[in-house]
């Protein structure tokens, strides 16, 4: 994954940008009617079960529409909510509560599904080691709030993007001539680009997987659609050599098979590309 700084980067382009989108040259609604002096308070009301997220999120950006809003935080980023309870209160012009209001929403329902989501993958994974991770199947423009909900959730990022690790897929193979050819090529351009970057190499089948372990320096093999058989054969044949990961329609039903077939990770998707929001209202409170 990206530095700390990079990532806190992407939050702050995605809030210029959603508020650039949202609000252009002025929420004429909130300026016909409300006078610019007016305060007032609302608060986050969750009218759903799950777990909620975008909480540090939301005080970014109140912070970055309007600093004198005040946010007094009841319930924290990762904790079980229910129908009815209340997250945050937020306090200050009632003007900027309401043009921070979609944005807010919009991303706190959307991080709050990937999270809950994310904790029903974890529990199904509990007792064993295997851990879950996300991929690069995000709405374009806002991947650091989902992979953020996905640590939320209580799990792992993968690479952020295409710059931050190698992975070798199927096309990378066929396009380069072969395993072993894109290995070595791999390997070669991170010599004279001077990268340190980890590798990753899809195997479409035990031929592969042993045809990947005669070269060093793969940090992890991404065991793609196998099945649980063929996946514990894998994991055997590569040992300590380097982690493994099982990927490929992996779902509720069959994530812990998997998993009990010893892969260091198991990614998904489905994380974030299939999740509903879940309902969350901001109200004004008298």
């Amino acid at each position: 994954m990206i530095s700390k700084e990079q990532f806190n980067k992407e939050i702050e382009l995605i809030i210029a940008n959603a508020i650039r989108e949202d609000v252009g040259d002025g929420d004429h609604s909130s300026l016909s009617c409300i006078p610019a002096t007016a305060q007032g308070k609302g608060k986050l009301l969750v009218k759903d079960n799950g777990i909620i997220a975008g909480v540090e999120f939301a005080k970014q950006v109140f912070a970055y529409v309007d600093p004198e809003m005040k946010v007094e935080t009841l319930i924290e980023d990762g904790s079980d909510v229910k129908y009815g309870d209340i997250v945050f209160y937020v306090t200050g012009a009632s003007q900027s509560i309401l043009k921070a209001e979609r944005l807010v929403l919009n991303a706190m329902q959307r991080m709050s599904a990937i999270a809950t989501k994310t904790k029903l993958f974890v529990d199904l994974l509990d007792g064993t080691e295997t851990k879950i991770l996300d991929t690069r199947k995000t709405t374009p423009g806002i991947r650091a709030l989902e992979k953020w909900a996905v640590k939320i959730g209580g799990g792992e990022n993968h690479r952020f993007a295409l710059y931050d690790m190698i992975m070798l897929k199927d096309n990378h193979i066929d396009f380069a001539g072969g395993i072993t050819k894109a290995i070595e090529k791999t390997q070669n351009y991170l010599k004279e680009t001077n990268r340190d970057l980890k590798i990753i190499v899809e195997a479409r089948d035990l031929n592969e997987i042993e045809e990947i372990l005669k070269t060093d320096g793969v940090y992890r093999i991404l065991i793609d659609n196998f099945n649980y058989e063929d996946t514990r054969t894998a994991v055997k044949l590569i040992g300590d050599q380097c982690l493994t990961e099982s990927s490929g329609g992996i779902n509720e039903k069959t994530i812990r098979d998997y998993a009990l077939c010893g892969v260091d990770y198991i990614s998904s998707g489905a994380l974030t590309h299939s999740v509903y929001n879940l309902d969350l209202s901001l109200k004004a409170v008298d």
